[in-house]
């Protein structure tokens, strides 16, 4: 048997379980017999992490739900296989079904071509879709459920009291999950995302990757100035709001101004 190593309060992380780390965070929730598992990481890493939940004690058959926090690859590749090790249901956002539904391998960032990244993205059925208000119970506990868009258009984060499992939208040295168009990213959408984590009175940040960390303001409050600076930099193309530069040049062509 292996002893519970929680980070909080009915919540293991299982890299912090492992004391390595073996992909994403996975949260394990529990409170009485049910336990919920929030992402799963890579097929390859599923019966490792299936074995240490084994070896805590913790009945297969009381998994409540498996949650998918968004839908990249990285984060739910091995569900198709948990869920029928485990045969619980996937819960997710809307727009996040439609994706692993089909197992769609550009949405999910699981093909690159020009990084010659080419990942398997088995489909999964998904059974419950969660959205903004809802809740998640687990014995006694809950968790609100908060649309936070911006890195992707269908991640959820979710909040357990002074909680926030805040997947891809701040992690502890203020970078933020990547923005890429062909994702699905909003600078805008992100911009409101991390207000309104900045705006809450959760105390801990539990990020999809790297360590949780205390919510500090000013490390908000930073990351926030510098994708409102993103809004306009040609570096993020049709993410980006504008680009004053052009706006610059169209003047200076007018003026038939030279280099200087």
């Amino acid at each position: 048997m292996l002893q519970r190593r929680p980070i909080f309060p009915h919540v293991i992380e299982m890299n912090f379980q492992a004391r390595e780390r073996i992909g994403c965070c996975v949260y394990l929730v529990y409170d009485q017999a049910e336990w919920i598992l929030i992402d799963i990481g890579f097929e390859d890493t599923v019966d490792e992490i299936v074995e240490m939940i084994r070896q805590m004690d913790f009945p297969l058959s009381q998994c409540k739900l498996i949650v998918a926090t968004h839908a990249d690859v990285d984060h739910v590749q091995g569900l198709a296989k948990l869920k029928q090790i485990l045969r619980a249901p996937v819960a997710a956002h809307p727009r996040a079904a439609q994706i692993l539904a089909s197992g769609d391998p550009i949405a999910t960032y699981a093909e690159i071509a020009a990084q010659n990244i080419h990942l398997s993205m088995p489909p999964v059925q998904v059974d419950q879709t969660l959205d903004e208000g809802d809740t998640i119970t687990v014995g006694n506990l809950e968790l609100e459920v908060w649309y936070t868009p911006g890195h992707t258009d269908n991640q959820l984060s979710f909040r357990m009291g002074e909680l926030l499992f805040s997947g891809d939208n701040i992690y502890r040295d203020g970078c933020v999950g990547v923005i890429d168009a062909h994702h699905g990213s909003s600078i805008e959408d992100f911009l409101a995302s991390l207000r309104r984590i900045r705006q809450s009175d959760v105390k801990w940040l539990l990020p999809s990757h790297g360590p949780p960390f205390r919510k500090d303001d000013r490390l908000l409050d930073e990351t926030i100035a510098r994708l409102e600076r993103y809004l306009y930099m040609a570096d993020f193309g049709t993410c980006a709001k504008d680009w004053p530069l052009l706006e610059q040049w169209d003047q200076e062509l007018a003026e038939g101004k030279l280099p200087q």
